[in-house]
């Protein structure tokens, strides 16, 4: 595969241009432990002050390949109906980089003893660079590459919806709203390129179905849709063994498939790996596959405040 091809490759997955079709926001195989960098409406869920963070290395081996991190923390209110997230995510791709940083407000209703629904709102700003001009093409003048993006700072809304029972789960969102340019030029052959966000539609759902006492099965889904591109889907298949260790595999639609663990270390913390292997790109004989690892810890600072385990989203 030439250079050029590489960096567009790469770059499509960021900049979204209109000759391009591509998944621009992060994709995340532990996504059903990292929710509120989804859904809003997730915010205060674990009724305790809940830490995550997260590290995914995309199609290791491969030049300019995306790294992407979170750190997510959220919490309810002592009114029982309110819960705050606040959220980092930094990814970077080729020679952009994005860091977003997002509030989230959630609002909780009691539908039954066991069921809950929440309406949630985020609002937040990113800020976008790229250094284009230090790439290396093989056309020695291209216009689309001539010029950095330095510091462009965004703003941007969401909202989601989520409900949630112990052993279910399903929820629907729109994490950023508006769709921001970060270029808009006009190349030699009198075509437009454009930089352009594309909005994100997501639904999450999950389960737990109890087998035997020392054996349950979780299954989960995340489903992304966003205008013209196929509509991506996320299924996971994951047993979780003595209430304590997690073992699944997943599939995505068109794209990778792989295995997960996870381990509850105490009641309060988790860990967990993730190893995924892209067979649906042209970058799969050029990579090694993609890593994932996720911490989790809950604090409970309330002595009235009992940590319910499992607890199992």
């Amino acid at each position: 595969m030439k250079t050029l091809k590489k960096i567009t490759f790469v770059l499509g997955l960021t900049l979204g241009s209109l000759s391009i079709i591509a998944q621009q926001e992060p994709m995340f195989t532990h996504y059903m432990n990292n929710t509120l960098a989804v859904n809003p409406a997730y915010a205060g869920s674990r009724e305790a002050l809940t830490v995550t963070a997260l590290h995914r290395s995309q199609w290791v081996g491969f030049k300019g390949a995306p790294l992407t991190q979170t750190i997510t923390m959220h919490s309810p209110l002592n009114n029982e109906h309110v819960g705050l997230g606040f959220s980092v995510l930094n990814d970077r791709i080729g020679p952009t980089n994005n860091t977003t940083v997002v509030v989230d407000y959630a609002y909780r209703m009691n539908l039954s003893e066991n069921a809950k629904l929440a309406l949630g709102l985020s609002a937040g700003a990113s800020i976008f660079q790229a250094n284009l001009n230090t790439l290396l093409l093989d056309e020695e003048i291209d216009p689309a590459f001539l010029n950095n993006v330095n510091n462009r700072v965004t703003p941007n809304f969401g909202f989601g919806v989520y409900y949630s029972r112990e052993r279910f789960y399903a929820g629907i969102s729109v994490p950023y709203l508006i769709e921001n340019r970060y270029s808009s030029k006009e190349k030699l052959d009198g075509s437009l390129l454009i930089g352009k966000e594309r909005r994100h539609y997501y639904f999450i759902a999950g389960a737990v179905i109890n087998l035997t006492d020392d054996l349950a099965f979780k299954p989960t889904t995340l489903v992304k849709v966003t205008a013209a591109a196929p509509i991506q889907a996320d299924l996971t298949a994951s047993f979780i063994i003595m209430q304590k260790f997690l073992v699944g595999a997943m599939y995505r639609t068109g794209d990778a498939f792989g295995g997960l663990v996870g381990l509850d270390i105490t009641d309060q913390l988790h860990i967990g790996y993730s190893y995924d292997w892209s067979f649906g790109l042209k970058t799969s004989k050029y990579n090694q596959g993609s890593h994932e690892i996720l911490l989790r810890y809950d604090f409970v600072f309330s002595s009235k405040k009992q940590i319910h385990s499992p607890r199992y989203f």
